[in-house]
Protein backbone atom coordinates (compact mmCIF):
# COMPACT_ATOMS: atom_id res chain seq x y z
CA UNK A 1 0.00 0.00 0.00
CA UNK A 2 0.73 3.83 -0.19
CA UNK A 3 0.49 6.31 2.33
CA UNK A 4 -2.46 7.36 2.02
CA UNK A 5 -3.73 4.05 1.79
CA UNK A 6 -1.87 2.87 4.46
CA UNK A 7 -2.87 5.56 6.73
CA UNK A 8 -6.38 4.77 6.33
CA UNK A 9 -6.43 1.50 6.63
CA UNK A 10 -4.93 1.86 10.00
CA UNK A 11 -7.05 4.62 10.80
CA UNK A 12 -9.62 2.04 10.19
CA UNK A 13 -8.33 -0.54 12.04
CA UNK A 14 -7.24 1.95 15.34
CA UNK A 15 -11.16 2.92 15.23
CA UNK A 16 -12.52 -0.86 15.21
CA UNK A 17 -10.37 -2.18 17.92
CA UNK A 18 -11.35 1.15 20.00
CA UNK A 19 -14.91 0.28 19.66
CA UNK A 20 -14.68 -3.29 20.31
CA UNK A 21 -12.60 -2.37 23.42
CA UNK A 22 -15.89 -0.51 24.95
CA UNK A 23 -18.27 -3.04 23.60
CA UNK A 24 -20.22 -4.29 26.91
CA UNK A 25 -19.05 -1.24 28.39
CA UNK A 26 -22.21 0.60 30.83
CA UNK A 27 -24.63 2.03 29.09
CA UNK A 28 -24.15 5.26 30.26
CA UNK A 29 -23.74 9.07 29.04
CA UNK A 30 -19.48 9.16 29.49
CA UNK A 31 -19.47 5.81 27.24
CA UNK A 32 -21.11 7.22 24.57
CA UNK A 33 -19.07 10.56 24.73
CA UNK A 34 -16.09 8.18 24.95
CA UNK A 35 -17.01 6.71 21.40
CA UNK A 36 -17.42 10.06 20.35
CA UNK A 37 -14.36 11.03 21.08
CA UNK A 38 -12.32 8.69 19.67
CA UNK A 39 -14.37 8.75 16.31
CA UNK A 40 -12.50 10.57 13.38
CA UNK A 41 -9.00 12.29 13.14
CA UNK A 42 -6.06 10.75 11.02
CA UNK A 43 -4.91 8.65 13.24
CA UNK A 44 -1.34 9.21 12.79
CA UNK A 45 0.07 8.01 15.99
CA UNK A 46 -1.23 4.74 15.88
CA UNK A 47 -0.23 4.83 12.68
CA UNK A 48 3.22 5.49 13.36
CA UNK A 49 2.47 2.52 15.96
CA UNK A 50 1.66 -0.20 13.30
CA UNK A 51 3.99 1.01 10.47
CA UNK A 52 7.59 1.14 12.68
CA UNK A 53 6.09 -2.21 14.29
CA UNK A 54 5.42 -3.90 10.51
CA UNK A 55 9.09 -2.01 9.30
CA UNK A 56 10.48 -3.86 12.22
CA UNK A 57 9.34 -7.51 11.26
CA UNK A 58 5.84 -7.57 13.68
CA UNK A 59 2.35 -8.44 12.25
CA UNK A 60 -0.22 -5.41 12.51
CA UNK A 61 -2.37 -7.52 14.58
CA UNK A 62 0.56 -7.80 17.43
CA UNK A 63 0.74 -4.02 17.69
CA UNK A 64 -3.10 -3.09 17.08
CA UNK A 65 -3.57 -2.50 21.20
CA UNK A 66 -0.40 -0.36 21.57
CA UNK A 67 -1.93 1.73 18.51
CA UNK A 68 -4.87 1.93 19.84
CA UNK A 69 -3.81 2.76 23.15
CA UNK A 70 -1.81 6.31 21.91
CA UNK A 71 -5.20 6.80 20.21
CA UNK A 72 -7.09 6.71 23.13
CA UNK A 73 -4.72 8.71 25.24
CA UNK A 74 -4.55 11.22 22.61
CA UNK A 75 -8.56 11.70 22.32
CA UNK A 76 -8.37 12.19 25.91
CA UNK A 77 -5.86 14.83 25.92
CA UNK A 78 -8.24 16.64 23.00
CA UNK A 79 -11.37 16.25 24.98
CA UNK A 80 -9.78 17.77 28.17
CA UNK A 81 -7.75 20.24 25.98
CA UNK A 82 -11.22 21.42 24.40
CA UNK A 83 -12.58 22.31 27.91
CA UNK A 84 -13.55 25.66 28.95
CA UNK A 85 -10.77 25.84 31.67
CA UNK A 86 -8.07 25.41 29.16
CA UNK A 87 -8.69 26.21 25.21
CA UNK A 88 -12.27 26.66 25.66
CA UNK A 89 -13.16 24.83 22.16
CA UNK A 90 -16.39 24.35 20.67
CA UNK A 91 -15.58 22.37 17.36
CA UNK A 92 -12.91 19.67 17.02
CA UNK A 93 -12.77 17.41 14.01
CA UNK A 94 -15.68 19.10 12.46
CA UNK A 95 -18.33 18.54 15.57
CA UNK A 96 -19.06 20.06 18.62
CA UNK A 97 -16.59 19.24 21.52
CA UNK A 98 -17.52 17.31 24.53
CA UNK A 99 -18.41 19.66 26.79
CA UNK A 100 -20.52 21.36 24.28
CA UNK A 101 -22.29 18.25 22.84
CA UNK A 102 -22.94 16.70 26.89
CA UNK A 103 -21.69 18.84 29.58
CA UNK A 104 -18.40 19.62 31.01
CA UNK A 105 -18.33 17.12 33.82
CA UNK A 106 -19.21 14.21 31.50
CA UNK A 107 -16.47 15.34 29.10
CA UNK A 108 -13.46 15.15 32.25
CA UNK A 109 -15.33 12.18 33.11
CA UNK A 110 -14.91 10.75 29.47
CA UNK A 111 -10.84 11.89 29.44
CA UNK A 112 -10.31 10.22 32.81
CA UNK A 113 -11.87 7.46 31.21
CA UNK A 114 -10.52 7.16 27.80
CA UNK A 115 -6.79 7.77 29.53
CA UNK A 116 -7.55 4.73 32.02
CA UNK A 117 -8.57 2.64 28.63
CA UNK A 118 -5.38 3.34 26.99
CA UNK A 119 -3.01 1.29 29.87
CA UNK A 120 -5.78 -0.79 30.13
CA UNK A 121 -5.64 -1.73 26.11
CA UNK A 122 -1.08 -2.02 26.70
CA UNK A 123 -2.24 -5.02 29.54
CA UNK A 124 -3.12 -6.61 26.07
CA UNK A 125 -1.26 -10.15 25.96
CA UNK A 126 -0.82 -10.62 22.51
CA UNK A 127 1.83 -7.63 22.77
CA UNK A 128 4.18 -9.63 24.24
CA UNK A 129 5.84 -10.35 27.02
CA UNK A 130 4.95 -9.02 30.72
CA UNK A 131 8.04 -7.18 30.85
CA UNK A 132 7.83 -5.72 27.21
CA UNK A 133 4.23 -4.97 28.59
CA UNK A 134 5.69 -3.26 31.20
CA UNK A 135 7.72 -1.05 29.44
CA UNK A 136 5.06 0.04 27.21
CA UNK A 137 3.09 0.92 30.11
CA UNK A 138 5.86 2.74 31.63
CA UNK A 139 6.71 4.86 28.49
CA UNK A 140 3.39 5.78 28.06
CA UNK A 141 3.04 6.98 31.47
CA UNK A 142 6.17 8.85 31.01
CA UNK A 143 5.30 10.87 27.59
CA UNK A 144 2.25 11.28 28.47
CA UNK A 145 2.35 13.07 32.33
CA UNK A 146 4.66 15.57 34.20
CA UNK A 147 7.85 14.81 31.93
CA UNK A 148 6.05 14.93 29.08
CA UNK A 149 2.36 16.17 27.55
CA UNK A 150 0.96 17.38 31.00
CA UNK A 151 4.00 19.56 31.19
CA UNK A 152 3.53 20.85 28.06
CA UNK A 153 0.20 21.66 28.24
CA UNK A 154 0.76 23.18 31.68
CA UNK A 155 3.62 25.49 29.91
CA UNK A 156 0.74 26.63 27.28
CA UNK A 157 -1.41 27.49 29.85
CA UNK A 158 1.25 29.81 31.84
CA UNK A 159 2.44 31.40 28.67
CA UNK A 160 -1.20 33.07 28.34
CA UNK A 161 -0.68 34.98 31.42
CA UNK A 162 3.06 35.52 31.11
CA UNK A 163 4.58 39.08 31.03
CA UNK A 164 6.65 38.00 28.39
CA UNK A 165 6.08 36.10 25.07
CA UNK A 166 7.98 32.92 24.64
CA UNK A 167 11.51 32.63 23.59
CA UNK A 168 11.97 30.04 20.41
CA UNK A 169 13.87 27.96 22.69
CA UNK A 170 10.88 28.00 25.45
CA UNK A 171 8.13 27.13 22.88
CA UNK A 172 10.51 24.15 21.26
CA UNK A 173 11.04 22.64 24.43
CA UNK A 174 6.90 23.34 25.63
CA UNK A 175 5.99 21.70 22.18
CA UNK A 176 8.81 19.14 23.14
CA UNK A 177 6.28 17.86 25.51
CA UNK A 178 3.13 18.87 24.17
CA UNK A 179 3.27 17.03 21.16
CA UNK A 180 6.27 15.34 20.40
CA UNK A 181 6.11 13.31 23.65
CA UNK A 182 3.35 10.92 22.08
CA UNK A 183 4.83 10.79 18.60
CA UNK A 184 7.94 9.76 20.39
CA UNK A 185 5.94 7.11 22.24
CA UNK A 186 3.96 5.84 18.97
CA UNK A 187 7.18 5.68 16.79
CA UNK A 188 9.46 3.96 19.14
CA UNK A 189 6.69 1.50 20.07
CA UNK A 190 7.31 -0.97 17.43
CA UNK A 191 10.85 -1.14 18.77
CA UNK A 192 9.78 -2.08 22.29
CA UNK A 193 7.67 -4.77 21.23
CA UNK A 194 10.17 -6.63 19.24
CA UNK A 195 12.94 -5.19 21.58
CA UNK A 196 15.28 -3.55 18.57
CA UNK A 197 17.37 -0.82 18.91
CA UNK A 198 14.59 2.15 19.40
CA UNK A 199 17.90 5.36 18.75
CA UNK A 200 16.88 5.58 14.90
CA UNK A 201 13.17 5.87 15.49
CA UNK A 202 13.53 8.50 18.35
CA UNK A 203 15.82 10.74 16.27
CA UNK A 204 13.06 10.51 13.73
CA UNK A 205 10.54 10.98 16.25
CA UNK A 206 11.93 14.25 17.81
CA UNK A 207 12.02 15.86 14.10
CA UNK A 208 8.59 14.51 12.68
CA UNK A 209 7.12 16.11 16.19
CA UNK A 210 8.50 19.54 15.74
CA UNK A 211 7.68 19.68 12.21
CA UNK A 212 4.49 18.61 13.10
CA UNK A 213 4.12 21.75 15.76
CA UNK A 214 5.19 23.80 13.27
CA UNK A 215 3.00 23.14 10.59
CA UNK A 216 -0.13 23.22 13.15
CA UNK A 217 1.30 27.19 13.82
CA UNK A 218 0.97 27.54 10.04
CA UNK A 219 -2.27 26.01 9.76
CA UNK A 220 -3.87 28.24 12.20
CA UNK A 221 -2.87 31.44 10.33
CA UNK A 222 -3.28 29.90 6.98
CA UNK A 223 -6.06 27.76 7.82
CA UNK A 224 -9.76 27.88 7.92
CA UNK A 225 -12.44 26.49 10.72
CA UNK A 226 -14.10 24.43 8.23
CA UNK A 227 -10.99 22.62 7.03
CA UNK A 228 -8.97 22.40 9.97
CA UNK A 229 -12.37 20.76 11.88
CA UNK A 230 -11.49 23.38 14.56
CA UNK A 231 -11.68 27.33 15.40
CA UNK A 232 -8.52 28.69 13.31
CA UNK A 233 -6.54 31.58 14.52
CA UNK A 234 -6.86 31.10 17.76
CA UNK A 235 -3.26 31.66 18.83
CA UNK A 236 -3.10 34.60 17.65
CA UNK A 237 -6.27 35.54 19.42
CA UNK A 238 -4.70 34.56 22.74
CA UNK A 239 -1.49 36.13 22.41
CA UNK A 240 0.59 33.36 22.41
CA UNK A 241 3.94 32.75 20.97
CA UNK A 242 4.46 30.89 18.23
CA UNK A 243 7.02 29.54 15.75
CA UNK A 244 5.27 31.75 12.84
CA UNK A 245 4.86 34.75 15.33
CA UNK A 246 8.93 34.83 16.26
CA UNK A 247 10.10 33.02 13.44
CA UNK A 248 7.55 34.82 9.95
CA UNK A 249 5.73 32.78 7.70
CA UNK A 250 8.54 31.75 5.42
CA UNK A 251 11.11 31.01 7.83
CA UNK A 252 8.80 28.99 9.82
CA UNK A 253 8.23 26.25 6.14
CA UNK A 254 12.04 26.78 5.93
CA UNK A 255 12.10 25.33 9.40
CA UNK A 256 9.48 22.46 9.22
CA UNK A 257 11.43 21.51 5.84
CA UNK A 258 14.96 21.09 7.09
CA UNK A 259 12.75 18.80 9.97
CA UNK A 260 11.18 16.53 7.41
CA UNK A 261 14.75 15.73 6.16
CA UNK A 262 16.53 15.14 9.50
CA UNK A 263 13.17 12.51 10.39
CA UNK A 264 13.99 11.20 6.40
CA UNK A 265 17.62 11.02 7.51
CA UNK A 266 17.02 9.38 10.75
CA UNK A 267 15.58 6.18 8.82
CA UNK A 268 18.24 5.92 6.41
CA UNK A 269 19.24 2.66 8.69
CA UNK A 270 16.41 1.09 7.37
CA UNK A 271 16.38 1.21 3.85
CA UNK A 272 13.23 0.80 1.46
CA UNK A 273 10.83 -0.74 4.58
CA UNK A 274 10.66 3.02 5.86
CA UNK A 275 9.36 4.44 2.74
CA UNK A 276 6.33 4.97 4.47
CA UNK A 277 7.46 6.55 7.25
CA UNK A 278 9.09 8.82 5.26
CA UNK A 279 5.88 10.01 3.04
CA UNK A 280 4.35 10.49 7.22
CA UNK A 281 7.05 13.15 7.42
CA UNK A 282 6.47 14.95 4.83
CA UNK A 283 2.50 14.22 4.79
CA UNK A 284 2.82 16.14 8.58
CA UNK A 285 3.70 19.47 6.82
CA UNK A 286 1.39 19.24 3.68
CA UNK A 287 -1.43 18.41 5.47
CA UNK A 288 -4.49 21.09 5.36
CA UNK A 289 -5.90 19.95 8.67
Amino acid sequence: MNFPERLAADAALCEARLMHALDGRADQPVTHAMRYALRGGKRLRGFLVLEGARMLGVAEERALSAAAAIEALHAYSLVHDDLPCMDDDDLRRGQPTVHRKWDEATAVLAGDALQTLAFELLCDPVLGTADVRMELVAGLARASGIDGMVLGQALDIAAETADRPLTLEEITALQAGKTGALIGFAAQAGAVITGADPGPLRRYAAALGLAFQIADDILDVTGDSATLGKRAQKDAAAGKATFVSLLGLDAAWSRARALVAEAEAALSPYGVRAANLRAAARFVIERES
